[in-house]
């Protein structure tokens, strides 16, 4: 790799800002601004997916399955193609190209092709002139299928290995999707040399990600051939690799773009059937077609956060040192692949921060079930694992007699250091959150000393800022950026990469902005479309403002060296005496020498010919040197510490969260408005999961409450009050020293949730959701203990 691929070209004190660890430095960046597509979306000029409409377009529906799991024996289509308006039926036969977003677990078929794996899974695909006539085409197709035994208790997928929900004869490994099972140090001998080994079980829920926007897909095959899908995905690259693969089209003849998106949350970051479907009718039919599920179907198409059953065996020593770590996990990965396999190794590679532990071993199993296939969702893989630990650590402090806040002090791992399991971590501000909320909360003067039914609790959290390994291997750029400037002074940039509500298309607009010394409106973004875009990955693993802003440091530096050198020609001096600043090109020497940006523009045109630049990103190589070292392995990491307020109700159960203090070190708050926001929505959405959201699967297989009635989230009503104190630690590999915000706030309010119970009430919540059943059942255990405790005293 290159000398750039070793430092961000952003690295914060760089050659465009000499002194910019001051924020006053800057122009653009580091100062509140509007989101580039704030006003469009604001006054409802916006484009959703669900917005376009072609001349000629038909409408599709899927027919899903009403079984588990059961093979399909026979499908006829016969009487759905002869009705009236019906212009095609497609079924697995049409599609039998497996696919899968992790090239080494491909396992999914557009349509089901021999057995269905999940109440929902889809079987076929009808186009029809309206969406009232496609639905009663699915009524009329026949499906022979036999019912197998269905898996729902992961314990249970496990050990039985017949039937298989996926036939791996390869293999052979049951129901298993992935096992990962590694050791740093000496796990047992820590255990036996402990003042104190702490071993608990505790369990984490399933929760989905109720986007306002439902999935929604159009398609378009042009008279010469050429596919355009536009998706509501987050993952546009993969959708385009995945669309050419299953339909064995040439990548070239296909388009993707994403349009403006109602939300994601990791969602919408698998290729998914509707997709492939909308692709396939429209070569069929050669008309366009529409797919916009319905909420229920969001549902069942699913890939939220996976269940998982987790055992912990912390050591420790009679003063707070946590000398050894012990995991094992039990995921419930639902009936396909998706991340899985990421996921399995992120629930215990993405522990070893902020806290520094000698030895740590976990052992992480994810199974297949007939549910709805788990994936990825805000802070993928570790905010279950965080729960279980960040509980267990307050364990610890509770029979040791110390402040939970001082024990995370105690066992801080530092800065510029290496993690147990070999993960480089570079800035580190875990201690300055840590003394932000406890100043904010009152901590001192107020924790353990409020009235029964009142609690404040802590805990903190890591997460990666974009991982180093691209989803398929490959040596090129993870993020690319292409610039045109226009002689009016207008920039024009092309990113790839997606913007899911996170503002980055706003941040490739500040910094180019911030390079070239113009203003924030005379730059344009255009994004996420294959045929206009370079590459970028896609949305996912906040990787987005780090590696897309670092390649736009590199594009607009590159164009603004063109631009001084060729004014410094102009007027006969040094380079180095050029500035672009304020839309204004200065000598920095001679005052009286100055320019328009315009008329920059126009002099540097003159010289290099059509005016523009590209830039790219890469990590630097990263990652322990053994099998799966790389997973988890980030540039940078972010860390945040939380201390949550509750109050709790004896009587009925419930549990009202006051205030949440949220402390995050986001290396530079390129928009500290936009930081801020992130913060408080990753710890409201944290919170939800954590008192209301279930994602629950009856014994048949069939969803509780698939709808927004059902399902609860948090309204205005619910939402507690929240203080975002933003920390900024100006890591080396960052642009301008920015890291990742919008994944890392979620972790820590969960675990804290359940520590300031126990400061409330004195029980510990091990097992989610809090709900007041959950709650009430705890404090009459904790009341039982407590007559049986006072009854043997009196025996005595």
């Amino acid at each position: 790799m290159g000398a750039r691929d070793q430092h961000g070209p952003g690295a914060p004190w760089g050659d465009a800002q000499p002194g910019a660890k001051d924020n006053q430095a800057f122009q653009v960046v580091g100062k509140p601004h509007r989101k580039v597509d704030g006003l469009a979306k604001a006054t409802g000029a916006a484009v959703y997916a669900d917005d376009i409409v072609l001349p000629g377009m038909l409408h599709a529906k899927t027919l899903r399955s009403p079984h588990a799991h059961a093979l399909i024996k026979k499908i006829d289509a016969t009487r759905a193609l002869a009705l009236p308006g019906v212009h095609a039926v497609i079924t697995g036969q049409d599609m039998p190209i497996k696919y899968g977003v992790i090239p080494w677990t491909p396992d999914e078929n557009a349509l089901a092709l021999e057995k269905v794996r999940f109440i929902g899974d889809e079987v076929a695909a009808v186009a029809a002139i309206d969406e009232d006539t496609a639905n009663a085409a699915l009524k009329l197709i026949e499906v022979e299928y036999e019912v197998l035994h269905a898996y729902f208790d992961p314990k249970e997928a496990l050990v039985r290995h017949e039937p298989s929900i996926h036939e791996d004869k390869k293999h052979n490994k049951g129901n298993i999707s992935k096992h990962v099972e590694l050791s740093f140090g000496d796990v047992e001998a820590a255990a036996k040399t402990a003042d104190l080994v702490v071993e608990d079980d505790y369990s984490f829920h399933g929760t989905t990600h109720t986007p306002i926007e439902p999935h929604c897909a159009v398609a378009q095959y042009s008279a010469d051939g050429v596919l355009t899908v536009w998706s509501s995905t987050q993952i546009t690259h993969y959708v385009h690799r995945a669309l050419a693969r299953v339909l064995e089209l040439q990548p070239a003849r296909i388009r993707v773009v994403q349009p403006c998106l109602g939300g994601a949350f990791g969602g919408k970051s698998d290729p998914f059937s509707l997709e492939f479907c909308v692709a396939k009718l429209a070569m069929i039919t050669r008309r366009p077609i529409k797919m916009l599920w319905t909420r229920e179907e969001v549902f069942y198409a699913h890939r939220g956060r996976h269940p998982m059953q987790l055992h912990y065996k912390t050591s420790a020593t009679k003063d707070g040192r946590v000398t050894g770590v012990d995991a094992k996990i039990l995921i419930d990965g639902g009936s396909y692949s998706s991340f899985g396999l990421v996921t399995t190794y992120y629930a215990g590679q993405l522990l070893t921060g902020p806290y520094d532990f000698p030895s740590y071993r976990f052992d992480s199993t994810r199974v297949f079930t007939n549910k709805p296939p788990c994936g990825p969702k805000r802070g993928h893989g570790s905010v279950q694992p965080r729960f279980a630990f960040e509980v267990q650590l307050d364990q610890i402090a509770e029979k040791l007699g110390m402040d939970p806040i001082e024990i995370r002090r105690k066992n801080f791992q530092g800065e510029h250091t290496q993690t147990v399991n070999g993960q480089r971590i570079t800035s580190n501000g875990f201690m300055r959150c840590l003394d932000e909320v406890e100043r904010a909360s009152g901590w001192r003067a107020r924790r353990g000393k409020l009235p029964h039914g009142r609690g404040l609790g802590v805990a903190g959290s890591m997460y990666i800022s974009g991982t180093n390994y691209p989803v398929y291997p490959n040596k090129m750029p993870q993020a690319g950026i292409q610039l045109k400037v226009d002689r009016s002074g207008l920039v024009t940039v092309f990113t790839g990469g997606n913007d899911i509500g996170q503002g980055s298309n706003s941040v490739v607009c500040y910094i180019v902005a911030e390079e070239l010394g113009i203003p924030v409106e005379n730059v344009r973004v255009v994004a996420a479309d294959t045929d206009l875009c370079p590459v970028d990955l896609g949305a996912y693993s906040s990787r987005v403002t780090f590696m897309v802003g670092n390649a736009t440091i590199d594009a607009a530096r590159k164009l603004r060296a063109l631009i001084t050198a060729a004014v410094a020609e102009h007027w006969g001096i040094d380079t180095r005496r050029v500035r672009m600043i304020e839309g204004t090109v200065i000598d920095v020497e001679d005052v009286a020498k100055s320019m328009s940006s315009v008329e920059a523009f126009h002099i540097a045109e003159e010289k290099h010919d059509t005016l523009g630049s590209t830039g790219s990103y890469n990590t630097p190589t990263l990652g322990g040197d053994y099998r799966g070292g790389t997973i988890g392995a980030s540039p940078a990491y972010s860390f945040t510490a939380h201390v949550v307020e509750v109050d709790v109700d004896t009587e009925t159960g419930r549990i009202t969260i006051d205030k949440v203090w949220v402390a995050h070190d986001c290396g530079r708050a390129l928009n500290p408005m936009l930081v801020a926001g992130q913060m408080e929505g990753s710890a409201y959405m944290g919170a939800a999961e954590a008192l209301l959201e279930h994602h629950d699967i009856n014994r048949f297989g069939l969803h509780q409450g698939p709808s927004l009635l059902d399902y609860r989230i948090p309204t205005s009503v619910d939402a507690p009050e929240f203080a975002a104190l933003i920390v900024e630690s100006l890591d080396p590999e960052g642009p301008y020293g920015a890291k990742e915000a919008g994944e890392g706030p979620l972790h820590p309010v969960l675990p804290a949730i359940s520590n300031a119970v126990f400061d409330a009430v004195g029980v510990r919540l091990k097992h989610l959701p809090f709900t007041p059943a959950r709650v009430l059942a705890a404090l009459r255990e904790q009341k039982s203990a407590s007559v049986a405790k006072t009854t043997a005293k009196g025996r005595a």
